[in-house]
Parts: structure tokens; C-alpha cells; sequence
């Protein structure tokens, strides 16, 4: 944004041709994609934290995004792997050739706030209401604006099912060279057990090896309910560096509980967080993947969506904007119609302590689908050849599971 050039046409009065409503992964991509793409267009985004990005990591798949979108990340530093990347079960072991990428959320910050003019950020600042005209901020300031988009973070309904991905992950300043050279995005070797005391679950443990010497641990695990008990947490992660012999010590750590979803009446929880007239994107919008919880290339693809309707249309209105951020999120929810149907197979036909199982059925297939998959572009080759071969649920349990309406998100527990 260039504050001399002419503006989208903002009516008389407002200050803001966009104003974005939280600074997380969607928020800041989208003010990035708006900066680069959408000359003259005054935009703010308004962030009640102190940086851009919480406290997170997001990693992500090659050929998740396309060029132009890994055009809009090229400005990040990011961490990466050409050789591939590492899965482990107990009856299985495969490399992968495709490169992996990871980006933590300091340098997400650091390189958003390096770029963005300092005028477009407003940090520490909590917004009270948000409504079609503006944002009115908890100290009683009014933002006026032509469009509004509402990237705040998930919210649970009862109108929606399913379970939750719990995790917490530490990273490791090694004393010596740890010897990794590839990510192990999954090593599900590990004991299949709960940590909240609940019996078993689905668990794995991520390892990125982001330098020489340091390396980010996490554990984590699919379950039932959204229970963290992150001392638990914290001690298998130590225990799993001290198997490896790596020695050091926590420079920095991240935890987080994120649904899995099932199943649902997406437009009845659309409704209970939507506002006329303000657009909705990121998790909140429903623009994540229902089994995995990855986020980024629906932000990414999002965010350049959005700058680019506003750069053909200056004119669109900010209820025009949330119409077609609401289609968009409307195909989203059709399209990974398939990822919930499995979510409903891993929670309600596997048993808890055989849900390793129906993973390591899915990682001996072909290396493209598995990637196909994490970027929610299944072909319907790949979902007839995931459900093909040996069950790896009771037929019973599958089909039980496939007419389920599923088990609703607790509301009493935020994601």
C-alpha cells in the first residue's frame, strides 16, 4: 500500500478501505496479499497480541501450493528439506521424496512487520465489535471501513462434530550435532497411550531437524476429548530426545488442542459466528482440513483470492466480500466431505489403541497421494485406493461410523 496512490473507493467518512480482524496465519497473509497485489487500498490489521502469529510452527508440503502462492511465502525464511521427509510405524518405514517446508511464527511476524507499513499493523489491540461499517476497539475507538474480514480464531460448536489433535512441542539446542537430515513428520512407533489418563489413542511424535544442532520435538496425539496434560507432554518429549541421545537444552516451546472434524451442519455454525456483512476467513470461516488440521494452503490460496477479486472489482462492497468468502468456505466444506467421513471412521470405527493402524495402512500407499491428501486434492482414484485392500476397522464399526452424525465439538473447551 502506497498512501498516494488512489484509493479502492472508500465511501466518504471511512478511514480503511479493509480493516482485518486478527493477526494470525489467514489475517497477516491476507494484508500481505493485499500490500503486493492491491495498490492503493487502505487496509489495518488489528491484532490483540503482541506479534503476528501467535506462538506457532506451520510446515506444509512442496507441492501443497502452487507457484503463484509460494510466490506470496517467498518473502519468509523458511525452513526447508529438498531430500524428502521420514514416516515410522511399527510395521512400517518409508522416505519420501517430496520437499517439506516450515515456518515458525517469530520469523512470520518478524518479515510481516518488515514489509507491511507500520501505519497497517495495530498490535495489542483488542477489538470489542465488529459490524458491516467497522471495528470498535475495547477502549471505545471506532475504525470505520468500506469492508471488514473477521480472521479470529476457531470457535467450537455444537452444530459440528468430531475430536481433537493435541500437541506440544519443544525445541532442542543440541550439545553435538544431532545427525538428522531429513524431517520425521510422523513416528508413530511410539507407546499408543493417552497422557490424561484416558486409555489409548492415536499418538505420534514430529521432528524437524532445523539445524545442525537444533532440532523441534512434538507430541501428539489424535483423542476423544480436548484434554492436555502437558507435563505428561513435555516428559515424553524429553524421554524421546534422551532415546536419540540428544542432549541440550528448551530454548522454546508451543502447545495446542485443534478439532478434527467429523461431520456437522456447517451453515448452522457458519450462522453463530458470522456478522452481516464482515467476511469470515481462516479456521473460523471453516478453512482448514478436517482430518489433519492444516491450515496454510487454505490461507495462502485465500489470501490471494481475496486481493485479487478487490484489485478486478475496487468497487465490491464489504457485503459482496463476505458473499464470496462464504461460497468459497461453502465449496471448502463440500469438497472435504471425504476427509470427514474418515475423521468419523478414525474416532468412531477404530478402535483407540488400533487408530495406528488405519495410519499406517494410509502411509504404505503411493507417495503423490499421501501429498494429495494433506492438500485436501484427493483425486477419486486416491479415496477409492485409501478405502481399498484390508480393512483396517471392523466392517460393523465402519459402517456404523459412516451414518453417524458423529460426536459433537465440546463447547465448554475452546480449540
Amino acid at each position: 500500500m502506497v498512501d498516494s496512490q488512489p484509493s479502492t473507493g472508500a465511501p466518504e467518512g471511512s478511514a480503511h478501505d479493509v480493516i482485518i480482524v486478527g493477526g494470525g496465519l489467514a489475517g497477516g497473509l491476507i494484508a500481505l496479499a493485499l500490500h503486493r497485489h492491491t495498490p492503493g487500498c487502505r487496509f489495518v490489521l488489528v491484532e490483540a497480541g503482541r506479534t503476528l502469529g501467535g506462538h506457532h510452527r506451520w510446515s506444509w508440503f512442496e507441492t501443497d501450493i502452487c507457484p503463484a502462492e509460494r510466490a506470496l511465502m517467498a518473502g519468509f525464511a523458511l525452513n526447508g528439506w529438498e531430500e524428502g521427509y521420514d514416516i515410522t510405524f511399527p510395521g512400517l518405514g518409508r522416505t519420501l521424496p517430496t520437499a517439506y517446508r516450515s515456518l515458525a511464527s517469530a520469523e512470520y511476524h518478524r518479515a510481516l512487520m518488515a514489509e507491511l507499513p507500520a501505519d497497517c499493523v495495530m498490535l495489542e489491540t483488542r477489538a470489542a465489535s465488529l459490524d458491516a461499517g467497522g471495528v470498535t476497539l475495547a477502549d471505545g475507538t471506532r475504525l470505520a471501513a468500506r469492508r471488514v474480514i473477521d480472521c479470529r480464531p476457531f470457535r467450537t460448536s455444537r452444530h459440528l462434530a468430531g475430536g481433537w489433535q493435541v500437541f506440544l512441542g519443544q525445541h532442542f539446542k543440541c550439545e553435538k550435532p544431532h545427525g538428522l537430515t531429513r524431517p520425521v513428520i510422523m513416528d508413530a512407533s511410539v507407546a499408543q497411550l493417552a497422557p490424561h489418563g484416558n486409555g489409548e489413542a492415536y499418538r505420534f511424535v514430529y521432528v524437524l531437524p532445523l539445524s545442525e544442532n537444533d532440532v523441534f520435538i512434538e507430541d501428539t496425539y489424535y483423542a476423544d476429548q480436548p484434554k492436555m496434560d502437558a507435563e505428561v507432554l513435555k516428559g515424553r518429549v524429553a524421554e524421546y530426545a534422551h532415546h536419540h541421545g540428544w542432549k541440550g537444552e528448551v530454548i522454546d516451546q508451543e502447545a495446542g488442542i485443534l478439532p478434527v472434524i467429523s461431520g456437522g451442519d456447517f451453515a448452522a455454525a457458519s450462522a453463530e459466528v458470522a456478522i452481516p456483512g464482515v467476511a469470515l476467513a481462516g479456521a473460523r470461516g471453516g478453512f482448514s482440513h478436517p482430518l489433519t488440521s492444516y491450515t496454510l494452503p487454505f490461507a495462502v490460496s485465500n489470501a490471494l483470492a481475496i486481493a485479487q477479486v478487490l484489485a478486478r472489482r475496487p468497487e465490491l462492497s464489504g457485503a459482496e466480500l463476505a458473499a464470496f468468502c462464504k461460497r468459497r468456505a461453502r465449496r471448502h466444506w463440500r469438497a472435504t466431505a471425504y476427509y470427514r467421513m474418515l475423521s468419523r471412521m478414525l474416532f468412531e470405527a477404530a478402535e483407540p489403541g488400533k487408530r495406528v493402524v488405519v495410519f499406517e495402512h494410509f502411509y504404505a500407499l503411493q507417495g503423490r497421494l499421501v501429498e494429495r491428501f494433506y492438500a485436501g486434492r484427493s483425486t477419486w482414484p486416491d479415496r477409492l485406493r485409501i478405502l481399498t485392500g484390508k480393512p483396517p476397522v471392523a466392517i460393523p464399526r465402519a459402517i456404523r461410523a459412516l451414518f453417524s452424525s458423529g460426536k459433537p465439538l465440546n463447547m465448554e473447551t475452546p480449540a
